[in-house]
């Protein structure tokens, strides 16, 4: 089975979401690789995708949520699964099955392509790597609070659903 994991990211926490997919995957014996949008993979090359995407405002990024416009039709003839890698962390009432953290794109990715399942993830934020925009925004009072520092991924999600897709193909 050739997977591909097609990923946006913009400070590099989706990107390593993506690998960690990709490497969990290939152990259970799939040809596996994680490659950015940007390098604009041919889905048609690969027997299954997953597409992920960092989200900003509710939203995935326009380089993803135009990958997947663009392939809709490729997309639609194969098992596909969608993750999305944004809220940091969240009260504790809410988790990252909350349908209102789903990003706005997905209902029409739904319609689209018809992926087996899609999948919120928190996201991590590093300063160090954040770009001007982003860092200006946490000096302001409420800055810290929107965007509080801190690895909040829970690998241990991310591998359990990396092993759903790997059921789903067949594999042990």
């Amino acid at each position: 089975m050739n997977v591909i994991v097609v990923y946006a990211s913009k400070y590099g926490s989706t990107k390593e979401i993506a690998e960690f997919i990709a490497e969990k995957l290939r152990e259970h014996g799939m040809q596996t690789e994680a490659r950015s949008v940007d390098a604009a993979p041919d889905p048609g090359d690969y027997d299954a995708v997953v597409v992920g995407s960092a989200v900003y405002m509710g939203h995935w990024m326009k380089e993803a949520a135009e990958f997947v416009r663009r392939d809709r039709t490729v997309l639609a003839g194969r098992p596909v699964w969608l993750f999305s890698s944004g809220p940091l962390e969240l009260e504790s009432k809410t988790s990252p099955d909350d349908p209102e953290l789903e990003p706005k794109e997905i209902s029409e990715f739904r319609e689209l392509i018809h992926p087996r399942d899609h999948h919120v993830f928190f996201g991590a934020l590093d300063p160090e790597r954040l770009g001007l925009q982003h860092r200006l925004i946490r000096k302001l009072p409420a800055g810290r609070a929107l965007l509080p520092e801190g690895d909040f991924r829970n690998w241990d999600d991310v591998e359990t659903w990396a092993g759903g897709i790997a059921q789903a193909l067949g594999t042990p």
